[in-house]
């Protein structure tokens, strides 16, 4: 969940609408998404309305494509295994893994868009997204704990995968039908 959200200042997502998320089994959920070339006033309402959304479904990451937008973004506030918490808008990111044999963490793991469900799940225990700030400048995030987790299965969003594709068959079934989904 996030943390405090009163520091000085506007907060991500203050002056964003929360729009609807999209749920498991939605075209726009299992295509990869649109690289953004535009940096501009709409990019910067997208990323308001993502934290929004995000902040209003009690989510700590969220993709464009699920509140319906073919955008290659996402938005975060997670903590890593430290406890360091990041608040991040991370546009067009690539996912950077140790190579194998890698470090694996098992945890709970849960969407927005597959809602009330959660489940153990395999992920590196390290990871690193490089892409650009809303603006346009490079960042780079360097993650350990929930926000490897984050970085992870923000990323898969915007390739196309939900974290359940990533499970055994029976399991995803059950998870899709205990969500009400299937």
């Amino acid at each position: 969940m996030p943390t405090d959200r009163t520091a000085a200042g506007p907060n991500p997502g203050d002056t964003g609408t929360a729009r609807p998320i999209v749920h498991y089994g939605e075209p726009v959920l299992h295509t990869p998404c649109t690289p953004v070339t535009a940096f501009d006033a709409a990019l910067a309402a997208l990323v308001e309305d993502m934290f929004a959304s995000m902040y209003a479904a009690n989510g700590v990451g969220l993709a464009a494509n699920q509140i319906g937008v073919d955008a290659r973004v996402f938005v975060l506030d997670c903590e890593d295994a430290d406890g360091a918490r990041t608040v991040a808008a991370v546009v067009n990111p690539v996912l950077i893994l140790p190579p194998p044999p890698r470090e694996l963490m098992v945890g709970d793991e849960g969407c927005l868009s597959v809602p009330g469900v959660f489940t153990d799940t395999p992920r590196a225990a390290t990871a690193v997204v490089e892409g650009l700030d809303p603006d346009g400048h490079p960042v780079r995030i360097e993650g350990t704990g929930t926000l490897a987790r984050c970085l992870q299965h923000e990323t898969d969003h915007l390739d196309g995968t939900v974290y359940v594709d990533r499970l055994p068959a029976k399991t995803r079934k059950k998870m899709l039908a205990e969500a009400g989904l299937r």
